[in-house]
């Protein structure tokens, strides 16, 4: 009985709008269907698979809605969760995006693994991870080459 992939994780948003145009315009995802849930939100993903859901942080009976959120839940960053990956295809073309958009992103490269990452935060100061693998040279992207990196023991 193994878990088989991530179904989708829920943000839940100090602005709505925001927080949709930063996945759809951002990220490239699309709205997709959604239920008539009690209260107002999107269901977005890519390629017909639902990635994330949204819905509105400060809503009168948000502990009833939403499973995760205690009368104490802190708004505006992660929490304990410290990111949230996809795997994602043309670094560049993010690149171009993001700098377009005037997104700020963090790049990091692991060569030994030919991995190359770009960490960038939603609205709500979710950090999201883009891993673009099969990556042996990333000349003008920028970023730190993680295997590098201070250790700690």
């Amino acid at each position: 009985m193994p878990i088989r992939e991530l179904n989708h994780f829920f943000v839940r948003a100090l602005d709505l709008e925001a927080t949709r145009r930063f996945y759809t315009d951002v990220l490239g995802f699309e709205v997709m269907p959604r239920p008539n849930f009690p209260f107002p939100g999107y269901w977005m993903g890519v390629n017909g698979s639902i990635q994330v859901h949204v819905g509105p942080s400060d809503i009168p009976n948000r502990k009833a809605y939403y499973m995760g959120t205690a009368d104490d839940a802190a708004d505006g960053q992660t929490g304990m969760i410290d990111h949230v990956a996809f795997l994602a295809d043309d670094p560049s073309a993010f690149i171009e995006r993001f700098r377009a958009r005037g997104v700020e992103f963090r790049p990091r490269h692991l060569p030994e693994s030919n991995l190359y990452q770009l960490f960038i935060r939603d609205p709500n100061g979710v950090v999201i991870e883009l891993n673009f693998f099969g990556i042996t040279d990333a000349p003008d992207w920028g970023g730190e080459d993680y295997s590098k990196m201070e250790r700690v023991s």
